[in-house]
Protein backbone atom coordinates (compact mmCIF):
# COMPACT_ATOMS: atom_id res chain seq x y z
CA UNK A 1 0.00 0.00 0.00
CA UNK A 2 1.57 3.43 -0.73
CA UNK A 3 0.49 6.58 0.83
CA UNK A 4 -0.71 9.68 -0.67
CA UNK A 5 1.96 11.81 0.84
CA UNK A 6 5.01 11.65 -0.64
CA UNK A 7 8.26 11.74 1.78
CA UNK A 8 11.85 12.52 0.43
CA UNK A 9 15.02 11.03 3.17
CA UNK A 10 17.74 12.63 2.53
CA UNK A 11 20.76 11.33 4.41
CA UNK A 12 23.68 8.49 4.96
CA UNK A 13 24.64 5.45 3.24
CA UNK A 14 26.84 3.11 4.95
CA UNK A 15 28.24 -0.72 4.77
CA UNK A 16 28.08 -2.25 8.00
CA UNK A 17 31.02 -3.95 9.38
CA UNK A 18 29.30 -5.95 12.04
CA UNK A 19 31.33 -8.31 14.58
CA UNK A 20 29.66 -9.93 17.81
CA UNK A 21 31.31 -9.62 21.03
CA UNK A 22 31.12 -11.06 24.64
CA UNK A 23 32.17 -7.67 25.62
CA UNK A 24 33.57 -5.02 24.25
CA UNK A 25 37.34 -4.66 24.36
CA UNK A 26 39.53 -2.11 26.51
CA UNK A 27 42.29 -0.33 25.19
CA UNK A 28 45.00 -2.56 24.42
CA UNK A 29 42.42 -5.80 24.59
CA UNK A 30 41.73 -8.10 22.09
CA UNK A 31 38.53 -9.62 22.05
CA UNK A 32 37.40 -12.42 19.65
CA UNK A 33 34.23 -12.63 18.16
CA UNK A 34 32.12 -14.15 16.61
CA UNK A 35 29.17 -14.50 13.69
CA UNK A 36 30.75 -11.28 11.25
CA UNK A 37 28.38 -9.85 8.65
CA UNK A 38 28.26 -7.15 6.28
CA UNK A 39 25.12 -5.38 5.81
CA UNK A 40 23.70 -1.99 4.61
CA UNK A 41 22.87 0.79 6.51
CA UNK A 42 23.78 4.51 7.59
CA UNK A 43 20.76 6.33 9.36
CA UNK A 44 19.38 7.73 6.16
CA UNK A 45 19.29 4.32 4.24
CA UNK A 46 17.87 2.49 7.34
CA UNK A 47 15.00 5.24 7.69
CA UNK A 48 14.64 5.06 4.07
CA UNK A 49 14.12 1.41 4.30
CA UNK A 50 12.08 1.59 6.92
CA UNK A 51 9.29 3.74 5.55
CA UNK A 52 9.52 2.02 1.51
CA UNK A 53 8.69 -1.49 3.39
CA UNK A 54 5.94 0.20 5.89
CA UNK A 55 4.37 1.40 2.36
CA UNK A 56 5.66 5.27 1.97
CA UNK A 57 5.58 6.72 -1.40
CA UNK A 58 9.33 7.81 -0.99
CA UNK A 59 12.42 9.05 -2.81
CA UNK A 60 15.72 8.81 -1.46
CA UNK A 61 18.46 11.86 -1.82
CA UNK A 62 22.04 10.26 -0.98
CA UNK A 63 25.52 9.42 -2.26
CA UNK A 64 27.05 6.55 -2.88
CA UNK A 65 30.53 5.75 -4.10
CA UNK A 66 31.63 4.81 -7.29
CA UNK A 67 32.66 0.80 -6.22
CA UNK A 68 30.60 -2.43 -5.86
CA UNK A 69 29.10 -1.80 -2.56
CA UNK A 70 27.65 1.59 -4.51
CA UNK A 71 25.79 -0.59 -6.98
CA UNK A 72 24.83 -3.61 -4.47
CA UNK A 73 22.87 -0.74 -2.06
CA UNK A 74 21.26 1.16 -4.72
CA UNK A 75 19.80 -2.16 -6.24
CA UNK A 76 18.86 -3.05 -2.41
CA UNK A 77 17.25 -0.04 -1.98
CA UNK A 78 15.45 -0.47 -5.14
CA UNK A 79 13.89 -3.74 -4.10
CA UNK A 80 12.62 -2.21 -1.05
CA UNK A 81 10.01 0.07 -2.54
CA UNK A 82 12.83 3.16 -2.66
CA UNK A 83 12.82 5.82 -5.61
CA UNK A 84 16.78 5.85 -6.08
CA UNK A 85 16.74 8.22 -8.81
CA UNK A 86 17.88 10.94 -6.39
CA UNK A 87 21.08 8.82 -5.38
CA UNK A 88 24.46 10.24 -6.99
CA UNK A 89 27.49 7.92 -7.60
CA UNK A 90 30.69 9.98 -6.48
CA UNK A 91 33.54 9.24 -8.60
CA UNK A 92 36.41 8.44 -6.83
CA UNK A 93 35.48 8.06 -3.56
CA UNK A 94 34.11 4.86 -1.52
CA UNK A 95 30.16 4.44 -0.19
CA UNK A 96 30.85 5.13 3.56
CA UNK A 97 31.41 1.96 6.74
CA UNK A 98 30.76 1.71 9.66
CA UNK A 99 32.42 -0.54 12.15
CA UNK A 100 30.26 -2.16 14.56
CA UNK A 101 30.89 -4.26 17.76
CA UNK A 102 27.62 -5.53 19.66
CA UNK A 103 28.09 -7.29 22.93
CA UNK A 104 26.28 -10.38 24.61
CA UNK A 105 23.22 -7.51 25.89
CA UNK A 106 22.79 -6.27 22.44
CA UNK A 107 24.37 -2.85 22.55
CA UNK A 108 26.69 -1.49 20.21
CA UNK A 109 29.73 0.87 19.69
CA UNK A 110 29.97 1.87 16.06
CA UNK A 111 32.83 3.98 14.38
CA UNK A 112 32.08 5.20 10.77
CA UNK A 113 34.18 6.68 7.88
CA UNK A 114 31.85 9.15 5.41
CA UNK A 115 33.11 8.35 2.58
CA UNK A 116 30.78 9.42 -0.25
CA UNK A 117 28.27 10.83 2.11
CA UNK A 118 30.19 13.93 2.54
CA UNK A 119 29.57 14.53 -1.14
CA UNK A 120 26.35 15.51 -0.35
CA UNK A 121 26.90 19.30 -0.56
CA UNK A 122 24.31 22.03 -0.54
CA UNK A 123 24.52 22.59 -4.20
CA UNK A 124 23.42 18.38 -4.74
CA UNK A 125 20.72 19.84 -2.30
CA UNK A 126 19.48 22.73 -4.74
CA UNK A 127 19.50 20.07 -7.46
CA UNK A 128 17.04 18.57 -5.84
CA UNK A 129 14.85 21.50 -4.87
CA UNK A 130 11.88 20.17 -6.87
CA UNK A 131 11.63 16.74 -5.15
CA UNK A 132 11.63 18.62 -1.50
CA UNK A 133 9.30 21.32 -2.51
CA UNK A 134 6.87 18.93 -3.80
CA UNK A 135 6.63 16.51 -1.03
CA UNK A 136 4.64 16.47 1.77
CA UNK A 137 7.69 15.35 4.10
CA UNK A 138 11.37 15.53 4.68
CA UNK A 139 13.17 13.23 6.79
CA UNK A 140 16.78 13.86 7.42
CA UNK A 141 20.00 12.56 9.96
CA UNK A 142 22.93 13.91 10.76
CA UNK A 143 25.33 11.89 9.09
CA UNK A 144 25.10 14.54 5.82
CA UNK A 145 26.99 17.39 6.46
CA UNK A 146 25.27 19.92 8.25
CA UNK A 147 24.97 22.97 5.74
CA UNK A 148 22.99 20.90 4.10
CA UNK A 149 20.22 19.22 6.41
CA UNK A 150 20.37 23.29 6.98
CA UNK A 151 19.56 23.62 2.86
CA UNK A 152 17.31 21.02 2.43
CA UNK A 153 15.29 22.23 5.77
CA UNK A 154 15.07 26.02 4.06
CA UNK A 155 13.71 24.20 0.84
CA UNK A 156 11.60 22.55 3.06
CA UNK A 157 10.18 25.65 4.84
CA UNK A 158 9.31 28.07 2.23
CA UNK A 159 7.12 25.14 0.33
CA UNK A 160 5.50 24.08 3.29
CA UNK A 161 6.66 20.81 3.22
CA UNK A 162 7.02 19.23 7.08
CA UNK A 163 10.93 18.57 7.81
CA UNK A 164 11.25 15.32 10.86
CA UNK A 165 14.80 15.42 11.76
CA UNK A 166 16.43 13.03 13.69
CA UNK A 167 19.50 14.41 15.66
CA UNK A 168 21.51 11.76 15.59
CA UNK A 169 24.50 11.12 15.88
CA UNK A 170 24.29 13.80 18.66
CA UNK A 171 25.97 17.29 17.94
CA UNK A 172 25.20 20.80 18.90
CA UNK A 173 22.54 22.60 16.02
CA UNK A 174 21.97 26.13 15.70
CA UNK A 175 18.60 27.58 16.40
CA UNK A 176 18.45 28.41 12.95
CA UNK A 177 18.27 24.96 12.15
CA UNK A 178 16.63 24.02 14.77
CA UNK A 179 13.74 26.74 13.90
CA UNK A 180 12.77 24.94 10.63
CA UNK A 181 11.99 22.00 12.20
CA UNK A 182 8.29 20.69 12.62
CA UNK A 183 8.76 17.11 14.79
CA UNK A 184 11.90 16.43 16.00
CA UNK A 185 13.06 12.86 17.08
CA UNK A 186 16.11 12.78 19.79
CA UNK A 187 17.10 9.55 21.59
CA UNK A 188 17.82 10.73 25.76
CA UNK A 189 21.49 11.95 24.70
CA UNK A 190 20.93 13.50 21.57
CA UNK A 191 17.81 15.43 23.80
CA UNK A 192 20.49 16.10 26.33
CA UNK A 193 22.79 17.36 23.81
CA UNK A 194 20.44 20.18 22.41
CA UNK A 195 19.06 21.66 25.54
CA UNK A 196 21.64 20.90 28.35
CA UNK A 197 18.83 18.68 30.18
CA UNK A 198 19.73 14.74 31.38
CA UNK A 199 16.95 13.39 30.89
CA UNK A 200 16.27 10.60 32.93
CA UNK A 201 12.75 10.34 33.89
CA UNK A 202 9.75 11.75 32.25
CA UNK A 203 9.65 14.70 34.13
CA UNK A 204 13.24 15.83 32.97
CA UNK A 205 11.84 14.59 29.42
CA UNK A 206 9.11 16.87 29.73
CA UNK A 207 11.64 19.50 30.33
CA UNK A 208 14.10 19.01 27.85
CA UNK A 209 11.14 18.79 25.37
CA UNK A 210 10.07 22.36 26.62
CA UNK A 211 13.56 23.98 26.07
CA UNK A 212 12.90 22.45 22.38
CA UNK A 213 9.50 24.18 22.20
CA UNK A 214 10.53 27.27 22.70
CA UNK A 215 13.15 26.92 19.94
CA UNK A 216 10.00 26.88 17.91
CA UNK A 217 9.46 22.90 17.06
CA UNK A 218 5.99 22.16 17.73
CA UNK A 219 6.01 18.51 18.16
CA UNK A 220 8.68 16.65 19.96
CA UNK A 221 9.17 12.71 20.84
CA UNK A 222 12.28 11.62 23.08
CA UNK A 223 12.92 7.82 22.00
CA UNK A 224 13.56 6.27 25.61
CA UNK A 225 14.43 2.72 23.93
CA UNK A 226 12.58 0.00 26.14
CA UNK A 227 10.45 2.85 28.08
CA UNK A 228 8.83 4.19 25.12
CA UNK A 229 8.83 7.41 23.84
CA UNK A 230 8.10 10.96 25.41
CA UNK A 231 5.58 12.46 23.07
CA UNK A 232 5.45 16.46 23.58
CA UNK A 233 3.12 18.48 21.39
CA UNK A 234 3.19 22.57 22.15
CA UNK A 235 4.00 21.70 25.42
CA UNK A 236 1.23 18.93 26.62
CA UNK A 237 3.43 15.61 27.14
CA UNK A 238 3.30 12.14 27.74
CA UNK A 239 4.71 8.73 27.65
CA UNK A 240 4.05 6.29 24.75
CA UNK A 241 5.16 3.40 25.86
CA UNK A 242 6.40 0.36 23.56
CA UNK A 243 6.23 -2.99 22.86
CA UNK A 244 8.26 -5.73 25.43
CA UNK A 245 10.25 -8.20 23.24
CA UNK A 246 13.04 -9.86 23.91
CA UNK A 247 16.31 -7.61 22.24
CA UNK A 248 18.79 -9.29 20.30
CA UNK A 249 20.47 -6.02 18.43
CA UNK A 250 19.26 -2.67 18.58
CA UNK A 251 20.94 -1.43 15.88
CA UNK A 252 18.83 0.21 13.60
CA UNK A 253 15.83 0.36 15.66
CA UNK A 254 15.80 4.15 16.53
CA UNK A 255 16.08 4.32 12.03
CA UNK A 256 12.99 2.12 11.92
CA UNK A 257 10.75 3.82 14.56
CA UNK A 258 11.75 6.74 12.22
CA UNK A 259 10.65 5.95 8.97
CA UNK A 260 7.60 4.01 10.10
CA UNK A 261 6.06 6.99 12.02
CA UNK A 262 6.65 9.28 9.41
CA UNK A 263 4.66 6.90 7.17
CA UNK A 264 1.97 6.81 9.51
CA UNK A 265 1.52 10.32 9.22
CA UNK A 266 1.65 10.40 5.79
CA UNK A 267 -1.37 7.59 5.91
CA UNK A 268 -3.43 10.16 8.02
CA UNK A 269 -2.79 8.24 11.42
CA UNK A 270 -2.85 10.09 14.18
CA UNK A 271 0.61 10.90 16.00
CA UNK A 272 -0.28 8.54 18.90
CA UNK A 273 -1.76 5.95 15.96
CA UNK A 274 1.85 6.28 14.18
CA UNK A 275 3.74 6.50 16.98
CA UNK A 276 1.91 3.02 17.83
CA UNK A 277 2.77 1.88 14.79
CA UNK A 278 6.70 2.81 14.56
CA UNK A 279 7.17 0.92 18.24
CA UNK A 280 5.94 -1.83 16.51
CA UNK A 281 8.31 -1.89 13.89
CA UNK A 282 10.91 -0.99 15.90
CA UNK A 283 9.84 -4.01 18.29
CA UNK A 284 10.26 -6.47 15.50
CA UNK A 285 13.69 -5.01 14.12
CA UNK A 286 15.36 -5.43 17.22
CA UNK A 287 14.51 -9.02 17.56
CA UNK A 288 16.51 -9.68 14.60
CA UNK A 289 20.08 -8.71 13.33
CA UNK A 290 21.57 -5.84 11.34
CA UNK A 291 20.43 -2.69 10.59
CA UNK A 292 18.47 -3.37 7.02
CA UNK A 293 18.02 -7.03 7.62
CA UNK A 294 15.93 -6.58 10.43
CA UNK A 295 13.30 -3.87 9.27
CA UNK A 296 9.97 -5.37 8.86
CA UNK A 297 7.49 -5.35 5.81
CA UNK A 298 4.01 -3.38 6.30
CA UNK A 299 2.23 -7.11 6.47
CA UNK A 300 4.66 -7.91 9.36
CA UNK A 301 4.12 -4.57 11.08
CA UNK A 302 0.36 -5.27 10.94
CA UNK A 303 0.27 -8.73 11.98
CA UNK A 304 2.34 -7.46 15.18
CA UNK A 305 -0.10 -5.23 15.94
CA UNK A 306 -3.05 -7.15 15.29
CA UNK A 307 -1.55 -9.56 17.96
CA UNK A 308 -1.58 -7.23 20.36
CA UNK A 309 -4.93 -6.17 20.16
Amino acid sequence: MKTSGQLVVLGSINADHILNLHHFPTPGETVKGSHYQVAFGGKGANQAVAAGRSGANIAFIACVGDDDTGRQVCQQLSSDNIDIAPISTVAGESTGVALIFVNHEGENVIGIHGGANMALTTSLVEQHQQLIAGADALLMQLESPLASVLAAAQIARRHHTQVILNPAPACPLSDELLGLVDIITPNETEAEILTGIPVTDDASAAQAARVLHAKGIATVIITLGSKGVWLSEQGTGQRVPGFRVNAVDTIAAGDTFNGAMVTGLLEGQSLAQSIRFAHAAAAIAVTRKGAQPSVPWRAEIDAFLQQQG
